[in-house]
């Protein structure tokens, strides 16, 4: 048995119904970019519509994030979610074997692989994220968020944090707090 190869590059997955999937991969290109490592995050749920902190921030200090959803899937019609999808795997396949990159955060590619109310599989399919993941340039990082990610993700994850709920100001009445949650 060989050394591991160190730099290969790590797959993280952050799921689970508790907060803190997007907090932490965020905190996570925060410090890559500060050890001067090039940092891409591609958001498929939020859109480019909507104003969010981490954008606003990230675009000033030269972290490259993209929004490439329609938001909430009751918000949009599944055809308007299905092309924003589409667009948005297009855009990460390019952006990713474009060996640009060290670390890509695939913000909510978990939570768009799960959506069942209406068909993904024909503009998002399952086996090629797994190819991208596996065949992603040498020393790339890749940290993968959402709810519900798919066992195939997690079986070739080097490292998976499941958020858990214990308790949340949700259930006091408190919506989303601006610079909490967006």
């Amino acid at each position: 048995m060989g050394k591991p190869d160190k730099n290969r590059g790590l797959t993280l997955v952050y799921t689970g119904d508790g907060k803190g999937k997007t907090t932490a991969a965020l905190g996570l290109a925060v410090r890559a970019a500060g050890r001067g490592k090039r940092v891409l995050i591609i958001q498929f749920i939020k859109s480019p519509e909507r104003t969010y902190g981490e954008k606003i921030i990230f675009d000033k200090i030269g972290i490259e994030i993209y929004q490439k959803g329609t938001g909430f899937t009751w918000l949009k019609t599944p055809e308007e979610h299905r092309e924003a999808l589409k667009t948005a795997w297009a855009f990460t396949k390019e952006k990713v074997t474009s060996g640009a990159y060290d670390v890509v955060i695939l913000d909510e590619l978990n939570n768009a692989l799960a959506i069942s109310t209406f068909p993904i599989e024909d503009v998002l399919p399952l086996q090629e994220v797994l190819e991208l993941i596996e065949s992603r340039p040498h020393g790339m990082h890749m940290v993968i968020t959402g709810r519900s990610a798919r066992q195939q993700i997690i079986d070739r994850a080097d490292l998976v944090t499941e958020m858990k709920p214990v308790k949340h100001y949700y259930e006091e009445g408190i919506p989303a707090v601006l610079g909490i949650e967006f």
